[in-house]
């Protein structure tokens, strides 16, 4: 048995409670700006703003120009709700339960961790920043810096070399079965999926719900 070296993490929707993140900084974004937005109801308003992010798979430049012309925004332009955005979302985000405790628990096995997210380079550096996380973490591959983003093999790689271990002597845990999941796997890392209704299933090794059970699996392929 290949004792683990290092786990490796996805940030959004792994580690950072997206969706409830975005729910707590849209509803805010509503109160204070409401000037703007009184003739739209404000469980519309958010409904819409979900839809039109797919899960952050859209940038915000564009939610915001189609939200702006769907509901005749007239005092505020998409330019300004997007600085909103990029400034205020760190102050909204919420972590996975767990979240705090598993670090801990897999820093005081002597593991290396690393996180490898997509997205934009200063607004992801806020987010982990502002859940408190950066301190427990040897690496951190954000995809804008980087140049590459995940699937691509080449970030894992880039990941794995920062943390000085080999993919077999490493875990990747991420909630999107492709752009986590499989392509880890691909490497010869061990694949685990949090568990995301969103995108169906995954071929991973090990499925969870919870963070806190990431100890557990490591000490078994450890063993």
């Amino acid at each position: 048995m290949i004792k683990m070296k290092a786990i490796l993490f996805d940030l959004d929707g792994t580690l950072l409670d997206r969706d409830a993140s975005v729910r707590a900084f849209i509803a805010s974004q509503y109160q204070r700006l409401q000037e703007h937005f009184e003739h739209i109801p404000k469980e519309k308003y958010m409904k819409r703003f979900i839809e039109l992010d797919n899960r952050g798979y859209v940038w915000k430049d564009k939610v915001y120009a189609d939200l702006v012309k769907e509901f005749g925004i007239t005092t505020v332009t998409p330019e300004a709700l997007l600085e909103d955005y990029k400034t205020e979302f760190r102050n909204h985000c919420v972590a996975f339960e767990g979240l705090y405790r598993t670090l801990e628990d897999l820093k005081s096995c002597n593991l290396k961790l690393g996180m490898i997210t997509n997205g934009y380079g200063e607004f992801q550096l806020n987010n982990i920043k502002a859940l408190g996380i950066e301190k427990f973490f040897d690496a951190i591959l954000i995809s804008e810096w980087e140049g590459i983003k995940k699937p691509d093999p080449n970030i894992f790689l880039r990941a794995l070399q920062k943390l000085q271990v080999a993919p077999i002597e490493s875990v990747f845990v991420g909630d999107h079965p492709l752009n986590d999941v499989e392509a880890a796997k691909s490497l010869g890392m061990i694949g685990v999926w949090k568990k995301d209704g969103a995108w169906g299933e995954a071929k991973a090794d090990y499925t969870i719900e919870q963070l806190s059970e990431i100890p557990l699996i490591v000490k078994g392929e450890s063993q």
